[in-house]
């Protein structure tokens, strides 16, 4: 197994947690269907403290406007055993104003080539993240 030492969990506030979800290129939107939880991988932005995404999710599966979700993402190195996540939820806003769709579209970097039929806003409501550290009882 890589590493050494041991890590312990810090908490991040909720302004740092949204200034790491900030500098991810992508992260997983979690939404329910039924009851039956999705996750689906889709670059994002933070803009203040609400997430924004452009995705295929096809529209079945976002269930229309004001489904609670969450977003997840994060960064973690298995040799050194340091890392990050940061994990919000909110209530879900499909973006139909054209000039906000096109403003947003320009900003998401997709990884995907395919045409994207949602924008959504995630309102963050809880914002939790935490941060593998060195243990400090480790020495």
């Amino acid at each position: 197994m890589g590493g050494e030492g041991q890590r312990t969990l810090r908490e991040l506030s909720a302004a740092d947690s949204l200034k790491r979800l900030a500098g991810a290129q992508y992260g997983r939107i979690v939404l329910s269907r039924r009851g039956i939880p999705i996750i689906r991988p889709v670059n994002h932005i933070v803009e203040e403290d609400a997430v924004l995404v452009r995705a295929n999710l096809g529209a079945s599966l976002l269930g229309g406007d004001g489904q609670i979700v969450a977003y997840e993402a994060d960064d973690f190195d298995e040799h050194t055993r340091r890392g990050w996540s940061v994990i919000v939820t909110g209530v879900a806003r499909v973006i139909t104003d054209p000039e906000q769709v096109q403003r947003y579209e320009t900003l998401i970097d997709s990884w995907i080539t395919m045409p994207m039929d949602h924008l959504i806003r995630i309102e963050t409501e809880v914002i939790t993240g935490v941060e593998l550290v060195d243990d400090v009882t480790d020495e």
